[in-house]
Order: C-alpha cells, then sequence, then structure tokens
C-alpha cells in the first residue's frame, strides 16, 4: 500500500501547473468484519478500501476533493488527472483564505508495526468456544490501517499498524446486558477469557430481581468504560483552543478563572503509544505527547493549523475538530480488586450513554446508566440497578469529588466504523466519586 501510494503521489507531481501546490491525505484499510447474534456468525465480511483526499493550492487560495481508490493504478491516475483539472477549475472562482498555514518545510516520518495478530479464524474460534451457552451479539474488527500524507513540497509520512477491537454484549432479558470490550494489537487468550468470565459473572448478577433507587447524590465507582464517556465530552470543542478563545470551552472555567481539578488528574494526548499516526491531514506533525491537563490545572490545549495562523501561536499538529485522537488519563493508586470494598454503599456504572451538556459553561453533563449498573451496600453488589440519569458537573466529579483513580488502566479503541475504522483510542483508569446526582 505504501508503494502505491508513493506511486500516486509522483504522478500528482507531474499534473501541477504554474505555482501550484498540492497535499494529499490517505486513509485507508483491510479490514476482517464478523459479526455475531445469539452466540453464531450471523455476517462475516471483508473491507479493502482506500480514500485520497487531494487539496489543490494557488496562492491562498485552496480547493479539495476525495477519490475512493480502485487498486488499478491506470484507472487511479486517470481519476486523480480529472480531480486535478475540476479543481483548477473552482479555483479561480474561489476566495482567498486568510488563515491557511501549509507544512512548507518537508518533515517526512515513517512508522510501520507489523502486525502481530492471529488469523480472524482463530479469534473466531476463541470467541464462539467462550460464548457457548450464553446469549452473545457483537462484531469483531481486524486487520491492518493505513495513514498517509504527501506534499508537493516533498513531504512524505506514513503510518502502518495493525489493530483488533471485539464489542460485544451478553443479554439476559429485555434492557438487561453486561457490555463489554476487549482491544488492542496483541490478542491474549487468557487476557479474553478473564474479561469473558467477568462479564459472564455479571450476568449472573442481573438474574437478580432490579431495584430503585430515589433520586439523589450517592457515591460511584465508574468503569474506565463508564468514565471514558464522559471524559470523551472534553472533546467537544472542550480541550479546543479556538474554543477556549471564543469562550465556547465547557472547560473555559479552567483558563479565565484558574479553576482547578482534583490534582490527581493528568491528562494528555499519546500519540506515541495510541493507535493513530502522528501527523494530520495537513502534514504537521503531532508531539509524541501533549500535556492538556497537569495534577488538576489546565496547562495546554489542541491547536491546528487553521486556528495557529488566526491567533499566532504554534500549533501542535491536531486534527481539524481540535479534539484529543489519542486520551491518556494518569493512573492512580486504587486497586481495581480493592473497588467494591472502597465503594461501600453506592453505584457501580459499568457504561453510560446518551450524554450531552446540561450547561456547557460549568461543564455540566447529563446522560442515563446502561447495561450493568449495579447496587452495592457494604462493598457487596446486592442487586442490578434500573436505569437512572444523573446531571452533574465534571468540575464536581473530577474535583472535590473524585475520591480515586484506579491503579489500573484500560485500553478503548473507537469502535465506529461509519465510513472507515477510526484510529481514536483512550487510556483510562476506573474512578470512584462521591456525591454522583442523580436526578431521575
Amino acid at each position: 500500500m505504501q508503494q502505491y501510494f508513493n506511486d500516486l503521489v509522483a504522478f500528482l507531481g507531474t499534473c501541477l501547473q504554474g505555482n501550484e501546490q498540492y497535499t494529499c491525505w490517505l486513509d485507508a484499510e483491510t479490514t476482517d468484519f464478523v459479526r455475531f447474534n445469539k452466540s453464531a456468525i450471523r455476517q462475516p465480511g471483508n473491507v479493502k478500501q482506500a480514500i485520497l483526499s487531494l487539496e489543490l493550492i494557488q496562492g491562498r487560495r485552496h480547493a479539495g476533493n476525495a477519490i475512493t481508490l480502485s487498486g488499478s493504478m491506470e484507472s487511479d491516475r486517470q481519476a486523480l488527472g480529472h480531480a486535478m483539472r475540476q479543481l483548477r477549475e473552482q479555483l479561480a472562482w474561489l476566495p482567498e483564505d486568510p488563515h491557511l498555514l501549509l507544512s512548507a518545510a518537508p518533515q517526512s516520518t515513517e512508522h510501520v508495526v507489523p502486525s502481530r495478530l492471529p488469523s480472524s479464524e482463530a479469534m473466531v474460534d476463541e470467541i464462539l468456544t467462550a460464548a457457548k451457552g450464553y446469549d452473545m451479539v457483537g462484531i469483531l474488527a481486524s486487520g491492518p490501517m493505513y495513514r498517509g500524507f504527501a506534499n508537493s513540497f516533498g513531504q512524505r509520512n506514513w503510518h502502518e499498524t495493525a489493530s483488533f477491537n471485539f464489542d460485544w454484549s451478553l443479554y439476559q432479558t429485555r434492557d438487561k446486558a453486561v457490555k463489554t470490550a476487549y482491544a488492542g494489537f496483541d490478542w491474549d487468550s487468557a487476557a479474553f477469557a478473564g474479561k469473558f468470565r467477568e462479564a459472564a459473572g455479571q450476568l449472573d448478577l442481573l438474574r437478580r430481581d432490579p431495584v430503585t433507587v430515589k433520586p439523589g447524590a450517592y457515591r460511584a465507582y465508574l468503569t474506565p468504560a463508564a468514565l471514558n464517556e464522559l471524559v470523551y465530552m472534553l472533546n467537544w470543542a472542550g480541550l479546543s483552543e479556538k474554543a477556549l478563545r471564543t469562550r465556547q470551552s465547557s472547560v473555559r472555567r479552567m483558563r479565565d478563572e484558574g479553576l482547578r481539578l482534583n490534582p490527581a488528574i493528568t491528562l494528555k494526548e499519546n500519540i506515541a503509544d495510541g493507535l493513530a499516526p502522528g501527523f494530520q491531514a495537513e502534514g504537521f506533525l503531532k508531539p509524541a505527547s501533549t500535556t492538556l491537563i497537569e495534577q488538576g490545572a489546565l496547562v495546554g490545549s489542541m491547536v491546528t493549523p487553521r486556528t495557529a495562523k488566526e491567533y499566532g501561536i504554534p500549533a501542535n499538529g491536531a486534527d481539524a475538530s481540535e479534539s484529543v485522537v489519542s486520551m491518556d488519563l494518569a493512573a492512580g493508586t486504587l486497586p481495581m480488586a480493592r473497588v467494591l470494598e472502597e465503594l461501600g454503599t453506592g453505584l457501580y456504572i459499568s457504561n453510560l450513554w446518551y450524554l450531552n451538556y446540561s450547561d456547557r459553561a460549568n461543564c455540566r453533563i447529563t446522560g442515563m446508566t446502561r447495561f450493568a449498573t449495579f447496587w452495592v451496600e457494604n462493598g457487596e453488589i446486592k442487586a442490578p440497578l434500573n436505569v437512572m440519569r444523573f446531571d452533574d458537573s465534571l468540575f464536581r466529579l473530577l474535583g472535590d469529588n473524585l475520591v480515586a483513580l484506579t491503579r489500573e488502566r484500560e485500553l478503548l479503541i473507537d469502535n465506529a466504523s461509519y465510513g472507515s475504522r477510526q484510529t481514536a483510542s483512550a487510556h483510562l483508569p476506573g474512578a470512584l466519586v462521591k456525591d454522583f446526582a442523580f436526578v431521575l
């Protein structure tokens, strides 16, 4: 795939006229998908696709197009040549872009990690063996993903990794289920078996009669998956420099008023240990690590080239949305084996969903519990909990109300596959909090 990309890039160079420049971005994958329902294979398949996003630039004018590559060099060259002609015609009618910033000094990179994955058949065999006797539904996606960048200044960047993501649920009845995921670069049979046993154990607990508790403030434990749903909300223009400058950020009080979270909170974009490439679609490199919140204080933000140009500040390789693509929340000191003991009486929350801001200015979020949420008394799970709605601020949950973060962390890979597999990931601990506000 890399050589094919380089050959197309060489052809693009021959299509330029006058003072034209180009940038291009490749998003490609070779993925095995296997869908399961009732613990049986329902839809196996393979997707091999490559999409090239092309930008033609002349002065401060630019226009773009995306082309799905066929894999035939002759056909793809014809498509690229046609796209270049179309973009050239459009440029004359477009206004100049005052915030256009190009990566004009070539910074070429190559990151290739050979696949360490077993065959899809081997993974499927283990899944089916573990799921025997259960009502399991899920999807396995595995295989290599490729990202490439090139421009007419001579810069070439390549990123190639292989990963898997198995996202599944064990169903008891109606809305009672245990949702779990196992993802990474290496399939560990023992680790998978352990995760499945844990999910099966929670499924047994779901057979108990569910309970309902009154709205109020409760002590709660959030698994890494549940905490990820909350922290991910910071990607909704929270840690964006543009949003901070325009006062639309949910954490603007941390910059404007010096508000701080709990000293245990250190949040980074950790490109070095994630799936995402170390460069973005305009060719700007991403630092191996960017600290955003350090010991509770906001110390950084995500800055795109456009924001950098507009405000005269350095860019740090952020993507167009200025979101964190390799979330890394530092671990704490609480062993997961002691979570129930330290929780005492309260809620054990495995998953959250339907999250939205109820008060963006105060980083207040509302959402609902989902799947395998339990009522705990004196360190013992008593019963599954009926669905509840929370409404609370991250300034409280990750501030004074944070009791502890777990010592162990989990790698969570974005399981979205609309259009293509994603390279976003999060590495987080679980969190024990007090006075978590539930309103319904």
